[in-house]
């Protein structure tokens, strides 16, 4: 091992915590000792004077800062730091590689970055950008756009006579959902294997009731209703558009790698009704679209639980409030279900 290897693997080892520190240096023969107020301290040894001043070469810190992130996005264990021959400059990348019980950090450097290749930068530049992308995963940093797609149907509660449920059916893959959201996931609690986070976010929906027959939705002074329109139609649906506040606590679980593998969450959601129209296609192609409230509630309220393998989020939303007015439509409820991005 060189000198200047042994000078930058001490610098990195030397970091322990003692008691009753304050922030001062201390210079020793052929060492260096700074106590800082919060109870660390860096020991810097070296063979001579030069060998002190040769670190002046280095980026101390990049090495405390990258550690510090590197360290931050991976579960507790002891920690072993090797070298590849070559100095760490202000160029260099760390590289984590996990081992059974244990946490390698590798050097990874050719010299500065007139030596370096275009293949080992790039390669350095993955490994880094890989690294703050995890930590980001567990710590749920930042906001996160989603794109959430799936199928909608009705829940009857109770039976009404001036609603006969075959008026109202539905198209199982016609009545589609779609949704726009922007929401954050911090961790509330971390562990080695699994976490506990918080999912809170505003998203706009589309909820479409394409129905089964050549029913269609129409506003009377008594109530929505839903006649036969008398002739053939290629599509009539009901769509209904809301904007909306979801949060779901979720636990994530990761494996030994620190790798998310799944994530289970119940949560809940309320909803505020933006828009609403009913919209016909003849069976020649022309389109007829009406906008109405037809007695649609304002407010949706309900239940949400999602079920996550890696990137991909499953959901079931259930609204817990009628989707009309009391005695001005059918006693119904939501359903959703579908895949989230």
């Amino acid at each position: 091992m060189n000198r200047a290897l042994c000078i930058i693997v001490t610098a990195i080892i030397g970091i322990t915590v003692i008691a009753g520190a304050q922030a001062a240096p201390v210079h020793l023969a052929d060492s260096l000792v700074i106590r800082f107020a919060n109870r660390t301290r860096l020991v810097i040894y070296a063979p001579d004077k030069a060998g002190i001043q040769a670190l002046s070469n280095y980026d101390l810190n990049k090495i405390v800062r990258e550690m510090g992130m590197k360290l931050d996005s991976l579960p507790g264990g002891q920690t072993a730091i090797s070298q590849d021959g070559e100095r760490f400059l202000k160029d260099t990348v760390l590289v984590v590689t996990k081992k059974k019980n244990s946490f390698t950090i590798v050097i990874n450097s050719n010299g500065d970055t007139t030596k370096t290749g275009s293949r080992q930068k790039d390669e350095n530049d993955r490994d880094y950008e890989r690294a703050k992308r995890r930590k980001r995963e567990r710590d749920g940093g930042g906001f996160d756009y989603g794109l959430s797609i799936g199928l909608n149907n009705f829940i009857q509660q109770s039976a009404n006579l001036a609603y006969p449920e075959d008026s109202y059916d539905l198209r199982p893959i016609g009545s589609r959902y779609v949704a726009l959201s922007v929401g954050a996931m911090p961790t509330l609690i971390r562990g080695k294997y699994a976490s506990l986070k918080l999912y809170y976010g505003v998203e706009v929906a589309w909820n479409n009731f394409m129905f089964e027959g050549n029913n269609v939705a129409e506003k009377t002074p008594t109530g929505v209703a839903f006649p036969d329109a008398g002739r053939v139609l290629q599509k009539s649906k009901l769509t209904v558009c809301t904007i909306g506040i979801p949060v779901v606590p979720r636990v994530t679980f990761y494996n030994t790698d620190g790798r998310k593998i799944c994530h289970i969450g119940l949560g809940g959601y309320i909803n505020y009704r933006l828009d609403s129209y009913r919209k016909i296609k003849e069976a020649d192609g022309s389109k007829d679209r009406r906008h109405s409230d037809f007695y649609l509630n304002n407010y949706r309220y309900g239940l949400i639980a999602h079920l996550g393998l890696r990137s991909v989020d499953f959901f079931v939303k259930y609204d817990m409030s009628p989707l009309f007015q009391a005695d001005k439509g059918p006693d119904v409820r939501t359903i959703t279900f579908g895949v989230g991005f």
